[in-house]
């Protein structure tokens, strides 16, 4: 029962680190602005990474959500804008 809780809040962590990038991601999503991507994409990448430790999928899902929609972003505007 433990573990299981435990993979539970390591959920609730990368969920919580996905909700700090989302804003950064949806300000990058803003012409000129774009470069604020560059934050997104480390921060994304690294709750994926923390929903990668629990044994649930919501979590890492999300976070992969905010990376791909950084990543079109940025590829979209060259990598600059």
């Amino acid at each position: 029962m433990f573990p299981r809780m435990i993979g539970f809040l390591v959920n609730i962590i990368s969920i919580l680190i996905g909700l700090v990038a989302l804003p950064v991601a949806l300000v990058g999503l803003i012409p000129i602005l774009g470069i604020a991507n560059y934050v997104a994409i480390p921060i994304a990448l690294f709750g994926a990474l923390v929903g990668l430790l629990s044994g649930h999928k919501t979590g890492r899902n999300f976070n992969i959500i905010v990376l791909i929609v950084a990543l079109i972003r940025l590829i979209l505007g060259h990598g600059i804008l």
